[in-house]
């Protein structure tokens, strides 16, 4: 975690930024909890725990800047609330999302599934393409399971009994 940091230091630096000590906070917070898609609010209680002098609108600063400076993704599941992650160190690309309509769950996939649509796009439409955001909406297999080893209700149970 601590060449994490060195690193984004570094980063806001190159950008006449300082890591200040709010700043830290909340990118500890990040780094603590990166495969949560923690929300501001969520970043904020997190971030009181560790240095309660801090406010709300200082950690949606931060969260705003290291965003603009690439550090980190804004996103946007379709829930209305923006939710953060951090951009993968040496990735080209963003990778996609998996999204429960059922629990909530959000789990990613790695790999870069759109490479040959990006490059039809650039070439069809003579677009360069920067970055892109793929999101799957869906029920996950956790769900699914759980779903399968639900006993029928009375009446479906019935029905079923008939139909054999």
């Amino acid at each position: 975690m601590e060449d994490r940091i060195e690193r984004i230091k570094q980063h806001l630096h190159a950008h006449n930024y300082k890591l200040t000590p709010q700043r830290e906070a909340t990118v500890r917070v990040l780094l603590e909890h990166q495969d949560d898609h923690l929300s501001a609010e969520d970043v904020y209680l997190l971030v009181k725990e560790k240095a309660p002098e801090i406010g709300l609108a200082t950690v949606y600063r931060t969260l705003e800047l290291l965003n603009d400076l690439n550090i980190i993704h804004k996103l946007n599941f379709g829930d209305g609330v923006a939710r953060y992650e951090f951009r993968a160190e040496g990735a080209e690309r963003h990778h996609h999302h998996l999204i429960c309509v059922q629990c909530g769950a959000v789990d990613e996939i790695m790999e870069d599934l759109l490479k040959n649509v990006e490059h039809k796009v650039e070439k069809d439409f003579n677009f360069k393409i920067l970055d892109h955001r793929l999101i799957f909406h869906g029920i996950c297999h956790r769900c699914q399971e759980q779903e399968d080893n639900q006993p029928l209700p009375e009446a479906k149970q019935a029905e079923t009994n008939i139909n054999r």
